[in-house]
């Protein structure tokens, strides 16, 4: 579709205001929460004992980067479940996009518990690769739809990229 051309705009939201936020907080939310659980643990005691490269950053980093990205996966869901689009084939792309959204997000929450509770780092990397690869799926489908909740996703797709380049380095060298 060409960057200039006009995409129908829906006259009111899919979902009302309430419910639509609730559909968009509370999967981000249990997927925060699990990551938390399977990672806070695990820090001071195996994570800590692995190899890691010098681009590791420091520990408390990830939990500030991760409220600020699980806020813009949040806002960008809410955006497009607020979706409405007129035409057939814009219907099918919020829906594909939807699953994708999905998708990514439960594998978001699928990395955390393989890397840290199971410690099973080439199983990660798998696991973040195919997440690095919804996410930017999930962008592209996002694009035609709301083009806002597509960019909000562009930092996720950068960090876990960053994720991805470090669960590598960390499973080679261990």
């Amino acid at each position: 579709m060409p960057p200039t051309a006009t995409l129908p705009r829906p006259a009111r939201p899919v979902l009302s205001p309430v419910p639509r936020l609730l559909a968009a907080i509370a999967p981000v939310a249990a997927v925060a929460v699990l990551g938390s659980l399977a990672t806070t643990p695990n820090i001071p005691t195996w994570y800590a004992g692995l190899a890691k490269p010098g681009f590791t950053p420091p520990n408390w980093l990830f939990p500030v980067a991760w409220t600020i990205l699980y806020t813009l996966i949040a806002f960008a869901g809410w955006r497009v479940l607020g979706t409405a689009p007129a035409t057939g084939g814009l219907r099918r792309t919020r829906t594909l996009a939807l699953w994708a959204f999905f998708v990514q997000l439960a594998l978001n929450g699928a990395w955390t518990p393989v890397f840290f509770a199971r410690h099973d780092l080439g199983g990660g990397l798998v696991v973040v690769v195919a997440l690095l690869v919804m996410i930017l799926w999930t962008i592209r489908l996002f694009l035609p739809l709301d083009r806002l909740a597509a960019l909000v996703l562009v930092p996720y797709a950068a960090w876990v990229a960053y994720a991805t380049a470090l669960n590598a380095a960390i499973w080679w060298m261990n």
